[in-house]
């Protein structure tokens, strides 16, 4: 029998200013109408699959408060607010940030959605019935799939589709209160049946490695720039505990297991865990490898660990990585039966038919609006396929513990999931920056010890907050966010609050961003004129695809962290007859199609330094698909189609002028 261990983390920042009472940021909210309670639920319909679910603290103390009706954020105020007494100021925030969705699968999903995104790209105003419309969609489209499906109030709704009411405005913002206090009493229900296991991380979330001493950042990477040395071990035991207690308070369970911040782990942290209560961690299978100093593969990996130090011990799991990363950034391109069929075949053939704990470890929000109706009928073909397999189980982590045996460790190599290493929060300039601001701020809260307590404890407060992972992961080159800006606000918002619960005048740095690179996206321009490409897989000449239109996707990762672009940039153009594309640093191994909304049309395609492909000018829209061990890599663009009428209209032109 093969066990395969899931184990869903449910995350978001924490987005609240305790100073002001306000939410910043509504991603909280919106992922717990669409993704926490769902998650959950579609387990009644499987009750042979059991799974673990790592809910972080400061995630449900946010979803509490909004349950209760004491929460509000920008957006949310935006979006309740009667669309006819809109000011400016609300207008121009609801157009900047409510298309702040996939357009694929949200956005394209309801038409009137897709028209009024098409209206604002023509930067063309909206009457109140356009911006009701908005207000209602933005919200609409982050409801839980099912729920969607069954509830008569929201079907009549996604029905009439367009010119919505008042009284649908009123009723939109009742289900979304309905929606958010469900949540936690799902969890609860389901974990008093024991069908799932509910475990926990730290309680905002921080690297504790580097709370413990961020020095320990050289280690996993030898000559890192490093900041200053901070190193407050009994902070991180007090997200420990505090982060185990809470969670009982709410859910009436003390979680035994601990999926520590992004995976990472040292044996200091791992003491620290221990002597919280936690008897199990989850990391990748990468510190693993670090740790044994070998290649970690399925022979490896699909085991339990013992790690022992001291007198402390802590039973460990370790995630395959390529199988968790299938799900969180490669099957959404996959219909969901091939897809699930992938994933049980390498399931089957790492096993080889042996009794093995296989240990699939990802984001349970993030990924779910790439995939066709919020990845449900994945889920679904997946958890039916387990079930009617004999030779297959879902069990929660503690449940496949008890089953296996635990092979020795004496120690454990410091690192996280993404590399093994701690370089995603500590090292670049940005990031040690903010470093060195969070360790000015501690120091000042060690150096002011007489003010009130309830001051005090509002400072110390912040500082675990600031303490969060959530703050450097976009600090640096290897995320981006439209709301990035935001991020370095909130967490220097969190740092001045230090200073003002201290009675202490913060510091002017604490003024200025700490943003400093130019994080440049995706970039598309459109063709200017026609092209004639001689086929050979070089530039043949500096005029040959001048005028051309030109793409680089995007190459940073966003909330989930993902695999680099298959290419680094693309050329394309059209004659009048057919149209050229070419890529530059197209990955080894990739599989390349060109398709039109009629369908993928026969490439032909010449590689050298560059490779330049040519096919028949066959309707007015064009994407390229790219693949690789039958699993789709990317599409280009991300999103969307790139528009080649335009194109064909300026090569008309041409000819024309020309005769």
């Amino acid at each position: 029998m093969t066990t395969v261990c899931f184990l869903w983390h449910m995350h978001q920042p924490f987005y609240k200013d305790l100073w002001s009472g306000e939410y910043k940021l509504p991603w909280t909210r919106l992922h717990a109408l669409k993704d926490y309670a769902g998650m959950v639920e579609i387990l009644a319909e499987f009750p042979a699959i059991h799974q673990t679910f790592n809910l972080v603290p400061s995630m449900i103390a946010q979803i509490d408060e909004y349950a209760s009706g004491k929460a509000s954020d920008p957006f949310l105020d935006c979006a309740v607010a009667p669309a006819e007494g809109l000011n400016d100021a609300q207008y121009n925030f609801i157009l900047k940030y409510f298309f702040q969705a996939n357009l694929d699968r949200l956005i394209s999903r309801y038409p009137r959605y897709r028209e009024l995104y098409d209206q604002q790209t023509r930067k063309e105003r909206f009457s109140a019935q356009d911006l009701r419309d908005l207000q209602i969609l933005h919200l609409l489209v982050w409801f839980d799939e099912d729920l969607l499906a069954r509830d008569p109030e929201l079907i009549e709704l996604i029905h009439k589709g367009r010119g919505f009411s008042l009284a649908d405005h009123t009723m939109m913002a009742r289900k979304q209160r309905e929606a958010l206090s469900r949540v936690l009493p799902v969890y609860r229900e389901f974990g008093m049946r024991g069908q799932i296991e509910i475990s926990t991380t730290p309680f905002y979330h921080p690297i504790l490695p580097l709370i413990c001493d961020s020095d320990i950042g050289a280690v996993s990477s030898p000559g890192l720039p490093l900041p200053t040395r901070f190193s407050y071990p009994g902070d991180a035991r007090e997200q420990l505990e505090r982060g185990r207690a809470y969670i009982y308070e709410k859910l009436g369970v003390a979680p035994v297991g601990l999926w520590p911040s992004e995976g990472s782990v040292s044996d200091e942290a791992l003491a620290l865990a221990a002597g919280a209560g936690f008897t199990w961690a989850a990391s990748d299978n990468g510190v693993l490898a670090r740790t044994l100093q070998r290649d970690a593969g399925p022979d490896v990996s699909y085991r339990p660990y013992l790690w022992r130090q001291k007198g402390r011990e802590m039973r460990m799991i370790f995630r395959d990585h390529y199988l968790s990363d299938l799900i969180g950034f490669e099957y959404s391109r996959m219909n969901s039966s091939d897809a699930a069929g992938h994933f049980l075949d390498r399931i089957r053939h790492n096993a080889g038919g042996r009794e093995c704990l296989v240990p699939i470890i990802l984001d349970g929000e993030n990924a779910w609006e790439w995939y066709e109706a919020n990845g449900r009928p994945f889920l679904r073909e997946l958890y039916r396929r387990i079930s009617e397999d004999h030779n297959l189980e879902a069990l929660t982590v503690a449940e496949a513990l008890a089953k296996y045996e635990a092979e020795p460790l004496d120690g454990i190599f410091p690192g996280s999931w993404i590399s093994a290493n701690f370089n995603i929060w500590i090292g670049a300039e940005e990031d040690n920056q903010a470093w060195e601001l969070l360790l000015a701020a501690r120091r000042a809260y060690d150096e002011t010890p007489d003010v009130p307590e309830s001051a005090r404890k509002l400072a110390y407060e912040e500082l675990l907050i600031a303490e969060g992972s959530d703050w450097n992961w976009w600090y640096g080159p290897e995320h981006g966010s439209d709301n990035r800006p935001e991020f370095d606000q909130l967490y220097r918002d969190h740092l001045v609050n230090v200073y003002r619960a201290l009675g202490l005048v913060p510091p002017e740095a604490l003024s200025r961003s700490i943003l400093r690179l130019d994080q440049s996206g995706e970039i598309h321009e459109t063709p200017q004129n026609p092209i004639h490409v001689t086929l050979d897989g070089e530039v043949t000449s500096y005029f040959e695809w001048m005028g051309a239109g030109r793409y680089r996707p995007d190459p940073r990762s966003g909330a989930m962290h993902g695999a680099a672009p298959p290419v680094w940039e693309m050329f394309y153009g059209c004659d009048g007859e057919s149209v050229s594309v070419r890529l530059d640093g197209l990955q080894a191994g990739v599989k390349v199609e060109v398709e039109f909304e009629t369908g993928i049309m026969p490439a032909e395609i010449v590689a050298g330094r560059i490779t330049e492909l040519r096919v028949p000018l066959a309707g007015h829209r064009l994407r390229v698909n790219l693949s690789r061990d039958g699993l789709p890599a990317a599409t280009l663009p991300a999103q969307d189609w790139f528009e080649v009428g335009e194109c064909m209209a300026l090569a008309k032109r041409t000819i024309v002028a020309g005769t």
